[in-house]
């Protein structure tokens, strides 16, 4: 049984959803080692010093920013830990807007969300009035010590939770060149329309993702198998024990709670938290004018580092 890689809960509103974020995705890449091969022993990737070429141990290694060629700043583990989201255990619900509003590219790797036990009445009433509406949630979740901006949709009895790209993530199209124009600067007639809307229509077909497989790591494992039947080699299997269920919840008015969320209106419309932090501290404040002030007396290189971390 697939263990949870976290627990928390889904909420939006004053509505709580006990849940566990099980993996959406099945990696079936076949994994090689580096062996020599003049004895067919492992080799060993070492941790080196570039300039003296002994091996470096694990404590004395630190992290660097390279601002420039050959320059690095040291960044500690208090720097990174000071700037890593606070860790809490919800996926937390900003906004909901219309399921074809986002762009296929944003999409980056699905998860399952399962709910907790004595929680399955508000999964469905969320997973029932989101395909209802044709709404999607737009929800913030940190797993481990990254905060991601995910999406929360229906598919068949599931609620999926898809991590999405951050704007600053994508390659605008626009930056390569591409036709411009219509079809008749390119000289396209009617009838090669026509015949291109015939194909397309001749080749046209329902869905069916079973249909299709990777077939190069199929005759690939396939290899495998006979080299290892060959030399007379057995495969162990070991199996995963079974997660903790999540533990109980208590029985929850969700009328009350719905009406109170809609009385309150604590939400702020999706355009709004486009330019709007969800929350804003004092202590970000004095990082923002700490920052105006360092651009101010930074040197050119400095200021070249502070660019190219943004």
């Amino acid at each position: 049984m697939a263990r949870p890689i976290w627990s928390g809960s889904l909420s939006f509103g004053l509505l709580n959803i006990p849940v566990s974020l099980m993996s959406g995705e099945r990696r079936t890449d076949l994994s090689f080692r580096m062996l020599d091969s003049r004895d067919k022993k492992p080799i060993r990737f070492e941790r080196v010093n570039a300039d003296t070429g002994e091996e470096v141990p694990w404590k004395e290694i630190v992290k660097a920013f390279e601002y420039d060629k050959g320059s690095y700043v040291v960044i500690e583990k208090e720097d990174i830990a000071s700037a890593a989201p606070e860790s809490h255990e919800s996926v937390d619900v900003e906004a909901f807007v219309d399921a074809g509003s986002i762009g296929v590219r944003f999409y980056e790797k699905p998860y399952v969300l399962v709910p907790g036990k004595k929680a399955e009445k508000g999964y469905v009433l969320l997973r029932e009035t989101l395909k209802k509406t044709g709404k999607v949630g737009v929800a913030r979740v940190v797993i481990r010590t990254r905060e991601y901006l995910c999406a929360v949709m229906p598919e068949g009895d599931a609620l999926i939770l898809m991590l999405l790209r951050y704007p600053q993530e994508l390659v605008d199209p626009n930056d390569y060149k591409l036709p411009e124009g219509s079809a008749s600067s390119y000289r396209i007639a009617d009838k090669e329309f026509d015949m291109a809307a015939q194909l397309i229509e001749s080749m046209s077909a329902e869905w069916a993702p079973d249909a299709y497989h990777d077939e190069f790591r199929e005759r690939l494992s396939e290899i495998i198998k006979q080299r290892i039947e060959a030399k007379g080699a057995t495969a162990k299997v070991t199996e995963e024990s079974p997660h903790r269920e999540d533990a109980a919840t208590n029985v929850v008015d969700f009328v009350a709670l719905l009406q109170k969320s809609l009385g309150e209106n604590r939400r702020t419309p999706a355009k709004a938290e486009a330019t709007t932090p969800v929350k804003k501290t004092a202590k970000t404040v004095t990082k923002k004018t700490a920052k105006k002030a360092a651009k101010k007396t930074a040197s050119p290189a400095a200021k070249k580092a502070v660019r190219k971390a943004s």
